[in-house]
């Protein structure tokens, strides 16, 4: 029914006088791109009061001036045909006029693409670093497709030009084949979400520190030491990482210790739930906690359990909360025994004179360091 009505349509143009169709073509397709544009911009209008946010603010202007061009191009085009049916006239003008709404649409999907990046990361530092890549690759698609049309609509033969882009594609494949790996591990680390700067990790090496950048090549990574250390994101992409930052910034801290069998291990927890509550960096949710972790050669293996706000205080807790146990159990009479060893030493022959000595039996202390 729409096909031959347009057929119909179409004869009863070429029935008008040449030029009177022109302009009826012609004038048609401006007022059609007239109402576009000023219905467009108040669609626009509309529609960015009721939904939230830019990002649908950025896609409808970048898409709203292509679709007007392609408006006019088509106007032209069909006053073109009515004008001439010559294909050394009529072919050269169709591939003018799809060259320019295919410039047009290029350039208005790089502002789209320019535009959403902004939108989507304009509160996240690393997703700044991250848009010029996605940006770039955007851009060089487009480019890429529009130059292939814009050859097609003029009868170039492309594929020459395909092969020699397949080769130069394969050498530079081999020569930055590093680089490149590097750049999607860049992209595959932002996606994935696997940390951000500012954020504590540990490497699988035992590295640990804070992420102080991120870039398209590497990450760098500040120790306790106030060493700079640096990684490439390839290494990162497909190795284990730890984020002591994430989910959430609180971290637990363990404080081992030994008593003495014969403790009272109540009067233990207590001791320690009273330590931890009165270190202004341990947090008060989760509740601190005590738990027996076993029965050791010389003494129970208790631990303190206790909540930190952020993963960076991690040694400075422990070390406060190593001297306040101590210091407690010294005022409540809590014993923390240490390795003990007896060696009996014996001559090795029973007839010799010396045999009749008594066996010597000394007992030695020894630090938690020699012990079995």
């Amino acid at each position: 029914m729409q096909t031959q009505l347009a057929t119909d349509l179409w004869a009863d143009l070429q029935a008008l006088p040449r030029w009177g169709s022109v302009v009826l073509v012609v004038g048609a397709s401006l007022l059609a791109a007239r109402l576009i544009q000023v219905g467009g911009d108040a669609a626009i209008r509309r529609l960015t009061r009721t939904i939230p946010g830019d990002v649908d603010r950025v896609v409808l202007r970048s898409v709203h001036p292509a679709l007007y061009v392609s408006v006019l191009a088509a106007g032209g085009y069909l006053g073109t045909r009515l004008l001439t049916t010559d294909p050394a006239w009529l072919d050269p003008a169709t591939a003018t006029l799809q060259t320019l709404v295919t410039v047009v649409w290029a350039v208005q999907l790089a502002r789209l693409g320019r535009g959403v990046s902004q939108e989507l990361t304009s509160d996240d530092r690393l997703g700044n670093r991250m848009a010029p890549i996605f940006q770039n690759v955007w851009s060089a698609l487009l480019l890429g497709a529009s130059a292939f049309l814009v050859l097609t609509y003029w009868a170039v033969d492309v594929t020459p030009l395909l092969a020699s882009a397949g080769v130069v594609g394969i050498v530079v494949g081999l020569a930055a084949r590093d680089t490149i790996a590097n750049l999607f591990g860049s992209i595959a680390l932002y996606t994935d979400g696997t940390y951000a700067v500012g954020d504590f990790v540990v490497l699988e090496s035992g590295e640990r520190g804070r992420v102080e950048d991120i870039s398209i090549r590497s990450t760098v990574l500040r120790t306790r030491d106030d060493l700079l250390v640096t990684v490439p994101n390839s290494v990162l992409n497909t190795a284990t990482i730890i984020n002591e930052s994430s989910p959430e910034r609180e971290r637990r801290v363990r404080v081992a210790v030994g008593v003495a069998y014969g403790s009272d291990i109540d009067h233990v927890e207590d001791t320690l739930l009273a330590v931890a509550a009165a270190e202004d960096v341990v947090l008060d949710e989760p509740e601190p906690r005590v738990r027996v972790r076993g029965f050791g050669d010389s003494a129970l293996d208790v631990e303190l359990l206790c909540w930190i706000p952020a993963p960076v205080l991690r040694g400075q807790a422990t070390h406060r909360l190593n001297k306040a146990v101590y210091r407690a159990f010294l005022d409540e009479g809590i014993e923390i025994p240490f390795p003990q060893r007896v060696v009996t030493m014996e001559r090795p022959n029973a007839g010799d004179s010396r045999a009749e000595t008594p066996p010597t039996r000394v007992q030695s202390d020894e630090s938690a360091e020699f012990a079995d």
